[in-house]
């Protein structure tokens, strides 16, 4: 007996069902938490949910959402081009990349938020600094990714490009940097998540608006309802990030993974 092929629309229910399944269930089990604790700081989801109407449907979502996504996107475009731009130079020169690998771990093992004291004085309490926060964190994913791509490029190909006298600039658009495009995307992927907790921690030192202003506003104030509904609408911005990366990320590897699914069968 042979069982009929599902259509689109049966594969799409499944994969909501199996997308939505387990998020659906942690806010009931939550829900039915939160009506027998008796600890304040550990409200229900529909007390969340009145929050988050009251809170950020309004005049908030000027004044302090659309600032903290206009920061984070010009931390995360920032750290894509400077990232690609110096991964790229460091990882086709074996002589700089040498050099400046000392330089690189050091830098990379400082944390982020402790340079915000360091760009508050040298910078003041400007978006600027907000925005050199993230890169200073997002940036490194990208660039170290970006450097492992180029390096690893195939050798085979490179030679042949030698042997065909194909210009610099012809080989880094058509072999260098689709090679190392893999690489490069999950540098980013790694990034974003990176970027958007800067962006909350830069907005929590001497801000007056944004989403870590405000969350840090609410906790100060005890207004833990409220404080609640920044994370959950943190948690959504994460969420959109990795649906409108995803998107991305099929559009501009279509050939990767065409060939990973040829190699699977």
């Amino acid at each position: 007996m042979t069982t009929r092929p599902r259509g689109p629309g049966a594969r799409i229910a499944a994969n909501l069902l199996f997308a939505l399944g387990l998020p659906f269930l942690t806010v009931v089990l939550w829900g039915v938490w939160s009506t027998t604790s008796t600890n304040r700081f550990f409200v229900g989801p529909l007390t969340i949910l009145d929050a988050f109407r009251q809170v950020w449907i309004g005049p908030a979502f000027a004044d302090d959402v659309l600032p903290s996504l206009y920061r984070l996107a010009l931390g995360i475009v920032a750290s894509i081009v400077l990232g690609v731009a110096a991964g790229v130079t460091i990882g086709r020169f074996r002589r700089l990349r040498e050099t400046l690998e000392p330089l690189l771990e050091f830098f990379r093992a400082i944390p982020p938020p402790v340079l915000i004291p360091v760009a508050l004085l040298l910078l003041g309490i400007t978006d600027t600094m907000k925005v050199v926060v993230i890169v200073s964190g997002a940036i490194w994913p990208i660039l170290l990714n970006t450097i492992e791509g180029v390096r690893s490029t195939d050798s085979v190909m490179v030679e042949t490009a030698d042997s065909f006298r194909i210009s610099r600039w012809e080989r880094l658009w058509l072999l260098v940097l689709p090679a190392a495009s893999p690489r490069i995307m999950t540098g980013v992927r790694q990034a974003l998540s990176v970027a958007l907790i800067l962006m909350v921690i830069s907005e929590m030192f001497a801000s007056s608006s944004g989403l870590g202003y405000r969350i840090a506003y609410f906790q100060r104030n005890y207004l833990i309802a409220e404080m609640w509904s920044g994370i959950l609408l943190l948690g959504l911005i994460g969420v959109a990030l990795a649906v409108l990366f995803g998107l991305a990320e099929r559009h501009l590897l279509r050939w990767y993974h065409g060939m990973k699914e040829i190699t699977r069968a």
